[in-house]
C-alpha cells in the first residue's frame, strides 16, 4: 500500500490477508460500514451516500437550533460510481482486478465497461506498476509504491477534473 506499516502492524496483516479496506479516510482492517458525521466540515457515509457538515461554527450551530441536521451538501452514489469504487477498492487494497469476479458481481462486460481506462493502464503496465493479463490486472511490487496512481485511472470524476489542482499529489 502507498503508507508505511511494519510488517506485524494491523494493516499489514491485513494486506497479507487479502482483509484490507480503504475508505475516504484512509486504510482500516475493518469492512466497509456506515459513518456518522460529528463536528465542523465532517464526512458521513451511509449505504449509498455522503454527506459533508458545515464548515462554520455558526453556520452548524443554526441548523442544530433550527432542529436538523448539519448537513451542507451529499452525494447518492449511483450504479457506475458503485462499480468504480469496488474497482478502485480492488486495486488498493487487495492489488488486483479479477475480471470474472467483478463480471459476476455486476453483470457487466468489464473489458467493454473500462475499455478506457484499460488502454490507459497499458502505460502502467509498460512501466512495470501492472501486469495485464487475460483474467485481470495485478499490481507489480513496484507498483505498490503508486498504487494510488493506479487507482486514480479509475476514478472518472478525477479524470474529468485533470486539469485542476484539488486533490492531494502522489509524486
Amino acid at each position: 500500500m502507498d503508507h508505511f506499516a511494519l510488517p506485524d502492524d494491523a494493516l499489514a496483516v491485513a494486506k497479507r490477508q487479502g482483509r484490507l479496506h480503504r475508505n475516504f479516510q484512509g486504510y482500516s482492517t475493518q469492512p466497509d460500514c456506515d459513518l456518522i458525521a460529528l463536528g465542523l466540515s465532517a464526512i458521513g457515509r451511509m449505504a449509498g451516500s455522503y454527506s459533508q457538515n458545515a464548515k462554520t461554527i455558526e453556520e452548524y450551530k443554526d441548523a442544530l437550533d433550527q432542529g436538523r441536521l448539519p448537513i451542507v451538501r451529499g452525494m447518492a452514489m449511483s450504479r457506475d460510481d458503485l462499480i468504480r469504487k469496488a474497482v478502485i477498492m480492488s486495486v488498493m487494497c487487495q492489488g488486483e482486478i479479477d475480471f470474472q469476479a467483478f463480471e459476476t458481481s455486476y453483470l457487466i462486460d468489464l473489458k467493454s465497461y473500462f475499455a478506457a481506462e484499460l488502454e490507459s493502464l497499458e502505460d502502467l503496465a509498460d512501466h512495470g506498476l501492472v501486469v495485464i493479463e487475460p483474467a485481470g490486472i495485478q499490481v507489480t511490487e513496484l507498483g505498490w509504491f503508486l498504487v494510488r496512481a493506479i487507482g486514480m485511472v479509475f476514478d472518472k470524476y478525477l479524470q474529468a477534473d485533470r486539469d485542476r489542482a484539488r486533490f492531494s499529489k502522489i509524486i
